[in-house]
Parts: C-alpha cells; sequence; structure tokens
C-alpha cells in the first residue's frame, strides 16, 4: 500500500512538493534529498558508460584470440556502440518526465546486463560471427543512453545556483566510468576471476591465454546492485512529470540547436575520443602498449569536467566556452606535429601530451556548455512568454533546460560514432588520421564563433 506523507510533500517515493529555489525548504529538506538521488545516480551513470566504451578496450583485442577483422571492420566495431547510443539518447531524452526519475534509472540501469552478459558469452565462441558482433556493439549502446536521462534527471533537483556543479559532478563521475572500464578490463581479462562460472581461457596468438569474456562479465554484480539502489533509494519528482508534446516545444527554440552544435564540439570530442583512442595509438604506435596508457584520456576528461563546473558558475558559461574551444583548436595542432607522417616515425609521448591537454579541455567544455543551458532559458523563457507569471516561467524555464540539456546530449554523443569512423576513413584514404584531425580543428573555429556571437561578446543576444 503507496504511503502518503502529507507534512512532508512526498507520496511514496515520488515527491509531491518540490521548491529547490526556496532556500528554506532547499536547506531544511531538499538538498539532503537531492544529494542522496545524485549519490545514486552517478555510479549508475558510472555503469553505463563503462558498458557504452567497452568495445574500445574488445574490439582492440579480437585480433589476439583469433578474430581476424581488417582495420576498417574494427572501426566499424569500435564506432557502433556511439551511434545506437546517440539514437537512444534521443528517445531517452524525454523518458524523464514521462516515467519518473526513479523508474526509469532503474529500467535504463537493468539494461546494461544484455549487452555485458552477452560479450562475455560471445567472445569465449570462435565461431562467433562478425554479424554477432556488430549486435553487441549496437546492444552496447544502451550505456551511452543512460547519460541524456540521467542529466535531464538530477537537473531537476537542483536550484539554479547549485546545478552547474551538480550537473558537472553528475556527467563528470558518470564519464569516469570510461577511464575506469580502460583501466580495469585489462587487468581482468588476464586472470579467471569469476572460476569455473566465467568459462575458459582463450589462447593468445604468439603464446599465452586471456580471459576476454571478463570484460563483460565484471560489470554484472555492479549493475545489479546499482539497480536496487536505484529502485529503493530514488525519488520521483511530480512537478517534472511532462508529455512529449509538452516537451518537444524545445525544437522550436533556436538555442536548442546551438547548443547541440556547441555540445557536440565539447563532449562529442571527448566520447569520440575515448572510443576511438586505443585502436588510434595502436595503428600509429603498434610499438607501444597502446592499452597500457589508454584509460588516461577519459580519466582526464572525466576529472576535469567534475572538477571544474564551479568556474563556470562563477566566471559564466559563454566565456569558458570560449577559450575551451581556442585550446582545443592549438591541441588539436599539437597532436598533428606529433603523428608519424610523411615518412617520419612521430614522437609518441609529445603525441599523448597534447592528446591529454584536448582531453582535459573537453572536460571544462562539457561543464561550461551545460552550466549555460539553464541561464540561456532563465532569460529567453520572458522574453518569450511574457503574459506568464514569475512561478509558471520558471517551471517552464526548468521543464526546457532539462529537456534541451538530455537532447543536446543525445545529438553530441554520435561523436562517438564519427570521430572513430573519420579516423578510418582517413586512414583509408590517406594512409593517416591527419585528414580527420584537421576536420576537427575547423570545427572546432566554427563553434569559436558560434560562441563568441551569441554568448560572450559584450553585446551578445543571450550573456551568459
Amino acid at each position: 500500500m503507496e504511503t502518503t506523507h502529507a507534512n512532508n510533500g512526498q507520496k511514496g517515493a515520488v515527491l509531491t512538493e518540490w521548491r529547490p529555489e526556496d532556500t528554506e525548504f532547499w536547506s531544511n529538506k531538499g538538498s539532503a534529498i537531492a544529494t542522496r538521488n545524485l549519490w545514486i545516480s552517478i555510479p549508475c551513470l558510472l555503469l553505463a558508460f563503462s558498458v557504452w566504451m567497452v568495445w574500445s578496450v574488445v574490439v582492440a583485442k579480437l585480433p589476439v584470440i583469433g578474430f581476424t577483422y581488417t582495420t576498417g571492420e574494427l572501426f566499424w566495431l569500435a564506432a557502433l556502440p556511439g551511434l545506437s547510443g546517440a539514437t537512444l539518447r534521443i528517445f531517452y531524452s524525454f523518458m524523464v518526465p514521462i516515467f519518473g526519475g526513479r523508474v526509469w534509472t532503474t529500467l535504463s540501469t537493468a539494461s546494461l546486463l544484455l549487452p555485458a552478459l552477452g560479450i562475455g558469452f560471445a567472445v569465449q565462441d570462435p565461431n562467433t560471427s562478425y554479424s554477432w558482433f556488430l549486435i553487441l556493439a549496437l546492444l552496447c549502446g544502451f550505456g551511452g543512453g543512460n547519460f541524456a536521462s540521467s542529466m535531464a534527471n538530477i537537473a531537476y533537483f537542483y536550484p539554479k545556483r547549485a546545478k552547474g556543479n551538480a550537473l558537472a559532478l553528475n556527467a563528470g563521475l558518470g564519464n569516469l566510468g570510461v577511464s575506469v572500464m580502460q583501466f580495469v578490463v585489462p587487468l581482468v581479462i588476464t586472470a579467471g576471476v569469476f572460476g569455473a562460472f566465467g568459462g575458459d581461457a582463450q589462447s593468445v596468438s604468439g603464446g599465452g591465454e586471456i580471459f576476454l569474456q571478463n570484460a563483460g562479465f565484471i560489470w554484472v554484480p555492479f549493475i545489479v546492485v546499482s539497480t536496487i539502489a536505484a529502485w529503493f533509494g530514488m525519488n520521483s519528482i511530480a512537478d517534472a512529470k511532462a508529455s512529449f508534446k509538452k516537451q518537444s516545444i524545445i525544437f522550436s527554440r533556436k538555442h536548442n540547436w546551438i547548443m547541440c552544435i556547441l555540445y557536440t564540439g565539447t563532449f562529442g570530442s571527448f566520447i569520440g575520443y575515448s572510443a576511438g583512442f586505443p585502436l588510434l595509438m595502436k595503428t600509429q604506435f603498434p610499438e607501444v602498449d597502446a592499452l597500457q596508457y589508454a584509460f588516461l584520456g577519459p580519466l582526464v576528461g572525466a576529472l576535469s569536467r567534475a572538477g571544474t563546473g564551479w568556474i563556470s558558475d562563477r566566471l559564466g558559461g559563454g566565456r569558458v566556452t570560449f577559450w575551451t574551444f581556442i585550446g582545443m583548436i592549438a591541441a588539436v595542432v599539437g597532436v598533428l606535429q606529433f603523428l608519424p607522417l610523411g615518412g617520419t616515425s612521430g614522437h609518441f609521448w609529445g603525441f599523448f601530451a597534447c592528446f591529454m591537454a584536448l582531453f582535459f579541455l573537453t572536460g571544462v567544455g562539457n561543464a561550461s556548455t551545460f552550466q549555460m543551458i539553464p541561464s540561456i532559458m532563465r532569460q529567453e523563457i520572458p522574453r518569450l512568454m511574457p503574459d506568464a507569471d514569475q512561478a509558471a516561467q520558471l517551471k517552464q524555464s526548468e521543464l526546457e533546460s532539462s529537456a534541451i540539456i538530455a537532447f543536446t546530449s543525445a545529438i553530441a554523443a554520435y561523436g562517438a560514432f564519427f570521430i572513430p569512423k573519420a579516423y578510418g576513413t582517413s586512414i583509408a584514404l590517406t594512409g593517416g588520421p591527419a585528414g580527420a584531425l584537421w576536420c576537427f580543428a575547423v570545427f572546432y573555429a566554427v563553434c569559436v564563433a558560434i560562441t563568441w556571437f551569441y554568448y560572450s561578446r559584450k553585446s551578445a543576444p543571450v550573456p551568459c
């Protein structure tokens, strides 16, 4: 039987009264509830990123256990989770207001069991077809979809003054799942972690053996625990309920589409570089054990996102985003200087250092762009709805901000597909990845111009 707490505005796990902008409500009750939901959301999102990007390690190991695929086929496998994850994000963007944050977080976290278990069984069978690996790569996209709904959910819980930092923590520590996976998987595949239950080892060309199935199985117990925690520990907010029709108004908002471009430049770069980094290092510097260092890039990007949200709260997201894109252009040019081009052998450590700078800057930009969205809509809604009272304007700005945050994350996630695919295409056409990197630099230049014109110059239409 569902219990109603009339005195505290809660009906079961549903919060019927939620006023985070009320300082008394926030200090007496709201902050504790929001914090609990945030710290359950973070491990759920971390696991989602781990499962989404697990192919970046598995793909690099498939050839050594007997799956003889071409470089192009391997880049396709690395890229497909990005394609499916980004597409699912479009739908996931609107799920929280329809189902409620608690229910959707539980369901979306539980769905990660499908690719985790599927990978574990598939890699043990040497007769597994390339088509089946493509399907599993697409199923890993469940992890990518979770980010959109997770960010939309957390955005509802926090007041404007704390929203930037809360979103940075949720996203940044969630993004940490990529580096956690790239660090953990190379370790657990070296031993029979699950004993007889985990299956036999696979022989490695050149001698030795690995347990590649552990790349999937290792996440299963953590997914189960996190699913249970989401169901019993999280809340849904009654005021956050909205139909798809109500949310779809964002498609008519100009700044929704502008922020899709900018967030593609930051998060699209982060997730795309994360997906392609191990294979890029392996193809350009084959003498280096790429998996030994691959986790450091996503780690730097995730920590910089989690640790720099306060800068945008203080200085303004538009200003921070503008300078971040300038820095990213410089970092890409640096990477190009150290690639093995024109018959040279390149310089791995110079290449690696410039990529670390690039990852760091994507994290800063991820935090600053998400800080911009609520600020933009708080300025835009009074102009778009001048006849509405202040409370109605605030509610609408919160609804649209949450939907835009989720939708921009969906569009940006296509970077996880296009960046690895761009590497593969560039290598196939020119023999190296330089062409792809020059395209990325040009795109960042476009983002600099857009940010300056709309948000960061003195007479910007929507300064933020």
